[in-house]
């Protein structure tokens, strides 16, 4: 379902939470270190980082769920968790359990009756994908349909500002499209969507800005494009039955990897790897030559700690 905008938010957008020098430490472990960051209405906002970077700890103080040990958090500007907050809000966690003896209609109507303006009931099943399963109980539901239920209770509110914890664990090609478009006509609305993912895919093809965490510490911060810029990494793909080691000592190579039938070549210089590659093997098969995407600028990033 495509949502018409009538909202100018997106052209506009305004700040509807932040963080500003937000710490926070578990058993005297930094779990969030310094954090700086503003998320905007009617944009995708992405954390993303590896297990344990801190993004559960983050999507937890913004809904007020836990406590700040220094800095500023702010939501609607109002302290996170409080009422005004929470009626603007809503929130799909990686953890949840459902009453299993009501159907997806029964759980939705009662989500809808928190709120002082919901949102029309078609319009949750329509950007669920629920339409075809309302009266199914959720004990029925696979783990993909379960997902889609728990984003379907986690925008009965209206939101103004949606928090997404791995949305998409789960569910199938088809589902995840359909998730994406939900998530793309709620910020053509002006609904500010903060999401972490491990899928690399879903953060390239959604956010408009993403935040890289590691060890609760923001190394990168920037558009997907930005992000994919700062490292000035080339991919030389193709297929060869010879053995990785045969590749690794080509200049200008700095990691060699197989995937599939395929060998990945990342090189810092294309033009000082691909004479020497196809001089040593002009027949090879099925090559191609791209710029490093978002898992790879990810990959190295991390490691590296984004110097």
């Amino acid at each position: 379902m495509q949502l018409e905008n009538t909202c100018e938010q997106n052209i506009h957008p305004s700040v509807i939470a932040s963080a500003y020098g937000l710490t926070k430490s578990f058993a005297g472990k930094k779990a969030l270190d310094n954090i700086d960051l503003e998320i905007k209405s009617g944009q995708v906002f992405a954390i993303l980082g590896a297990n344990g970077a801190g993004k559960t700890t983050l999507i937890n103080i913004f809904l007020g769920r836990l406590n700040a040990d220094q800095g500023d958090v702010s939501v609607f500007g109002v302290r996170p968790g409080s009422l005004q907050a929470k009626r603007q809000s809503g929130a799909m966690l990686q953890v949840a359990n459902l009453p299993e003896t009501l159907k997806i209609k029964e759980h939705i109507q009662l989500f809808q009756s928190y709120y002082p303006h919901p949102m029309d009931y078609q319009k949750v099943i329509n950007y669920a994908g629920l339409q075809h399963m309302q009266n199914r109980y959720s004990k029925k539901l696979s783990g993909g349909e379960k997902q889609r239920l728990l984003f379907a209770l986690s925008i009965c509110g209206n939101p103004k500002l949606l928090f997404l914890d791995e949305p998409s664990v789960g569910m199938d090609v088809e589902a995840r499209q359909g998730l994406w478009q939900g998530i793309r006509d709620l910020r053509a609305a002006g609904t500010g969507i903060v999401l972490t993912t491990h899928y690399l895919e879903e953060a390239d093809n959604l956010a408009d800005n993403i935040v890289l965490l590691k060890q609760g510490a923001i190394i990168r911060q920037g558009s997907s494009d930005d992000i994919k810029a700062s490292i000035s990494h080339t991919i030389i793909r193709f297929s060869s039955d010879k053995k990785l080691q045969e590749f690794e000592q080509l200049p200008a190579v700095i990691n060699v990897k197989k995937s599939g039938k395929f060998i990945q070549l990342q090189t810092e210089n294309v033009n000082q790897t691909l004479p020497p590659l196809l001089s040593a093997n002009p027949n090879l098969q099925n090559l191609s030559v791209s710029s490093a995407g978002l898992e790879e600028a990810f990959l190295q990033l991390n490691n590296s700690g984004g110097e």
